[in-house]
């Protein structure tokens, strides 16, 4: 991944080779493909519903979920990237577990934020999670349980706390402490204006639906946010959404404006659209059994294979 040397940096940050795409550490390391897609799935929708649950901003959460791909991707080689195998056979590490990993990512990004949040809130919130059935984690009654009758004893807070320093700290290690990550959020609102959308009366809905795109693109197996930069990811978001919503968009080429070309624009619409069907299927394939999350649960999963 190469270091942000520009300006440009607070809308655009740097991408993954085809090289750290081909294969990645959990797949070297035995995890078959579709099992890892799953829980970076997993992992992802951790990071979503602790995020609600602490009441941080969709920015802060959307950061967390890149810098979390990014972290299992590697800067450079397969040798450099890691994997919940690699952290687990490091000396005297404790045992990590993938919610470990997704609540440093968390924590750690919301740190220097105006929005931080404690250890003990972030590992409460997680544990909580984790603890829930597969399918209820994003229940209305959700937040009322976690307030009213979930804590950590101090002794599970501190085991925790302890594996919490130790991935934020292995993270920024394999990021060279590069955490910025520009989102096509921040451009959404001044491209919908400049396609004057909101002169028709589907323009609300329009907004409300590019930004479902842009939420959702946070959770596809394709890694959309390390392969292209957000104003592609925003333009295919609204060209999307306008297709669904029944918008009438410039007849022009317009997304060229914003310096996507046409075959970008149409792989990304393609990848968009993908998202809900891979997180349907994914559930339905499931159906009662959770994701494994430990390198112990990731082996008896493969032996069932």
């Amino acid at each position: 991944m190469s270091p942000i040397t520009e300006p440009s940096h607070l809308l655009n940050h740097p991408l993954v080779s085809s090289l750290q795409l081909e294969t990645s550490a959990s797949q070297f390391d035995g995890v078959p493909k579709e099992l890892e897609h799953a829980v970076r799935l997993e992992t992802g929708r951790l990071i979503q519903a602790a995020g609600i649950l602490l009441r941080l901003p969709q920015e802060i959460i959307a950061q967390a979920i890149v810098i979390l791909q990014r972290f299992y991707i590697g800067p450079g080689s397969l040798l450099e990237s890691d994997s919940i195998v690699r952290l687990n056979a490091r000396p005297s590490a404790p045992q990590l577990t993938e919610c470990d990993v997704a609540a440093a990512s968390l924590y750690l990004t919301a740190k220097p934020s105006a929005t931080p949040v404690s250890p003990r809130q972030v590992l409460t919130s997680f544990a909580f999670l984790s603890s829930l059935q597969p399918g209820s984690m994003l229940s209305h009654d959700t937040e009322d349980k976690l307030s009213s009758s979930w804590h950590l004893s101090e002794g599970e807070y501190e085991i925790s706390r302890a594996a919490l320093y130790v991935c934020e700290a292995q993270i920024l290690r394999a990021l060279g402490f590069q955490t910025h990550v520009a989102l096509p959020h921040t451009l959404c609102i001044n491209y919908l204006q400049t396609l004057d959308v909101f002169q028709s009366e589907s323009g609300p809905l329009l907004a409300k639906r590019t930004f479902a795109h842009l939420n959702s693109a946070l959770l596809s197996p394709q890694m959309l946010y390390l392969t292209h930069q957000p104003s592609a990811i925003t333009t295919a978001a609204i060209y999307l959404a306008a297709r669904e919503t029944g918008t009438k968009l410039p007849e022009v080429e317009w997304w060229e404006v914003f310096d996507v070309d046409r075959e970008e624009l149409g792989f990304l619409v393609v990848a968009l659209r993908s998202v809900q069907g891979f997180a349907s299927a994914e559930k339905q394939g499931r159906s009662e059994r959770k994701v494994p999350m430990s390198v112990k649960e990731l082996k008896e999963e493969i032996e069932l294979r």
